[in-house]
C-alpha cells in the first residue's frame, strides 16, 4: 500500500461515502471499529480483505495499515478507542457479530463526538461491554505471500465463478494441486475450496450491494443454483441474501 497517511488518533464519527469511493490507506496508533448500518464495507492489508454487510463490523488494531471501500451507499460509523484500550484482546483485524442492542450504540455514540457528559461516558461503557460479548465471523479473506499461491488466488479474484479444479488451476501456473493444496493451508490457513467460498460470498456481498438480483450474483459468484448460493449465504450470516436485516 503506497503513500500510507498516518493519522495519529482514530476519529469517532459517522460519516456517508458513495457507492464506490473509499478511504485511502492510512494507520492509527488507536484501535478503531468501523461499521456500516447501510451498504457494505470492505476493509484492506496486507494481509488480506474483511467485508461486512450491517449485521457486523470490523475492529481494526492500533497501527494496522488499512483501506477502506464501500459498496453501496455507506453509512459508516467509526469508533476510535486509545491503544491501551482493548476490551477484545485482539491483536488482528476482526469481523463482529452486531445485534440490534449493539447497533443502535454505535449509531448513538457516533453521532455526538464532542459530547463529553456522564450520560455519553456511560453509553460508551455498555458499548464497550456489548462488543465484549459479540462473536467473532470467520469473514477474513487471507491474501497469499507465495507468487505461485498469488497466480491461482488473482486469477479466482479476476472471475469468482471459475469453475477450474486445483489441478487444472495448477497447470496453468505450472504447480501440481498437491503443492498448491499444502500452500493453501501453508499460507493461508485454509483449503483451497475454503478460501474460493470466502471469496464468493465476499464478491456476493458487494454485488448484493450494488442491487443485483439474487439469482444473478449466484450465477456470478459460480454458484450452481440460487437455492444453493441461498443456503450458503444463510449459514455464514443467518439470514438469506434477499433479508438484509435493517433492524
Amino acid at each position: 500500500m503506497p503513500n500510507i497517511r498516518h493519522d495519529p488518533v482514530a476519529p469517532t464519527r459517522a460519516q456517508r461515502l458513495a457507492s464506490g469511493t473509499g478511504i485511502d490507506a492510512h494507520r492509527h496508533d488507536d484501535h478503531q471499529i468501523a461499521y456500516a448500518a447501510s451498504g457494505v464495507l470492505a476493509i484492506t492489508t496486507d494481509a488480506g480483505s474483511w467485508v461486512a454487510p450491517g449485521t457486523r463490523a470490523i475492529w481494526v488494531p492500533a497501527g494496522t495499515v488499512h483501506a477502506h471501500q464501500a459498496h453501496g451507499e455507506l453509512d459508516l460509523h467509526l469508533v476510535g478507542l486509545p491503544a491501551t484500550e482493548n476490551p477484545l484482546g485482539l491483536d488482528r483485524p476482526t469481523v463482529l457479530a452486531v445485534g440490534p442492542l449493539l447497533r443502535e450504540l454505535i449509531v448513538a455514540y457516533t453521532r455526538t463526538p464532542e459530547d463529553d457528559s456522564p450520560e455519553r461516558a456511560r453509553l460508551r461503557a455498555v458499548l464497550l461491554d456489548q462488543l465484549r460479548a459479540s462473536p467473532q465471523q470467520p469473514l477474513h479473506l487471507p491474501a497469499p505471500a507465495t507468487p505461485l499461491l498469488r497466480a491461482v488466488c488473482d486469477r479466482l479474484r479476476a472471475d469468482p465463478a471459475d469453475q477450474h479444479t486445483l489441478a487444472e488451476l495448477g497447470r496453468a501456473v505450472g504447480a501440481s494441486d498437491r503443492t498448491l493444496s499444502r500452500l493453501f493451508r501453508a499460507d493461508l490457513g485454509m483449503t483451497f475450496p475454503q478460501w474460493r467460498t470466502q471469496l464468493r460470498l465476499h464478491h456476493a456481498l458487494v454485488l448484493l450491494a450494488e442491487g443485483l438480483p439474487v439469482t444473478a450474483v449466484a450465477h456470478r459468484c459460480g454458484w450452481s443454483s440460487a437455492s444453493a448460493f441461498i443456503d450458503v449465504f444463510r449459514r455464514t450470516f443467518g439470514h438469506t441474501p434477499g433479508r438484509h436485516p435493517t433492524y
